[in-house]
C-alpha cells in the first residue's frame, strides 16, 4: 500500500456509503481533531481528512483510507 500524504485524495466507508475527501494532515501524537480526542503516535499515525461532500473533517487510521487513482 502506498503511503498516504497531505493533499492525497482518498475514499473511506461512512454511515451513508463511500465518502471522498482530501488528507489535510498526518497526526502523530495525541491531540484534539475532527471533534474528538485522537490517540496517535509516530508508529500509529492517523489522518485528518476533509469531506468533499460536506466540508466537515474526520480522523481515520490509514487502514480505513484508500487513495483515489
Amino acid at each position: 500500500m502506498a503511503a498516504i500524504e497531505k493533499g492525497d485524495e482518498v475514499t473511506w466507508n461512512s454511515h451513508g456509503g463511500t465518502a471522498e475527501g482530501t488528507v489535510e494532515r498526518e497526526i502523530t501524537e495525541d491531540t484534539e481533531a475532527g471533534g474528538r480526542t485522537v490517540r496517535a503516535g509516530k508508529d500509529d499515525p492517523q489522518y485528518l481528512v476533509r469531506s468533499e461532500k460536506t466540508g466537515g473533517t474526520a480522523v481515520h487510521r490509514p487502514t480505513a483510507l484508500t487513495k483515489k487513482e
